[in-house]
């Protein structure tokens, strides 16, 4: 029989988030939780395509819904729940680096095999690959700080991913976000400009 996703929603005043809880990168918006839960659903085989883990084939089973901000209405998942309180077990968290070293990984083939130069948006707007892969390392040294590390300007960002995880794994985390969240949040923005990349790299 196969098992159930837990997914939570993060409902915003002008869309909603639904969120897989158990699969870091695995997050969809859309203007309304029901749309949202589609969109999601939509992406299963996508994101398939990215653990090395065993991925379930289970329908998805809402756990909760969170209120959103003014960061859901703007496009990033922000809202913490109470499964984020709970400390990570030694196999939780090992599953969890490991999860989010794919979405690393599957980020570095994509933007590795794309165009620089990406199909501009309806009014010509969007950055290019080299563009968009320095905001997704740079927004992630952002992300560092939260998650409790700092990370110098100009770190490469093979030290800087090491310096992510060394932390996710402290003992002793006292950082803004907790582990179970970064982990979701830091995830979910490499995956989510993976497929821009993928997305604008095909002719329109």
């Amino acid at each position: 029989m196969a098992r159930t996703i837990k997914v939570y929603l993060e409902e915003g005043e002008k869309s909603t988030f639904a969120v897989a809880l158990d699969w870091p990168g695995w997050a969809r918006r859309a203007k309304t939780p029901d749309l949202a839960l589609e969109a999601l659903d939509a992406h299963r085989e996508r994101y398939a395509a990215i653990p090395s883990i065993s991925f379930p084939a289970g329908s998805l089973d809402v756990v909760g819904a969170l209120p959103g901000n003014a960061t859901t209405d703007f496009g990033a998942p922000d809202a913490r729940g109470p499964w984020d309180e709970i400390a990570f077990s030694r196999v939780e968290l090992e599953r969890a680096l490991t999860l989010l070293r794919d979405c690393w990984r599957y980020f570095d083939a994509v933007a590795l095999s794309a165009p620089n130069l990406l199909r501009k948006g309806p009014r010509g707007g969007g950055r290019d690959r080299d563009t968009v892969v320095d905001h997704v390392r740079e927004a992630e040294r952002a992300y560092c700080s939260r998650a409790g590390v700092r990370v110098a300007p100009r770190t490469p960002w093979t030290e800087q991913r090491t310096a992510v995880q060394a932390t996710l794994g402290a003992s002793e985390n006292t950082s803004k976000w907790p582990p179970r969240y970064s982990v979701r949040r830091i995830a979910w923005h490499v995956v989510d400009h993976a497929w821009e990349i993928q997305d604008r790299s095909e002719p329109a």
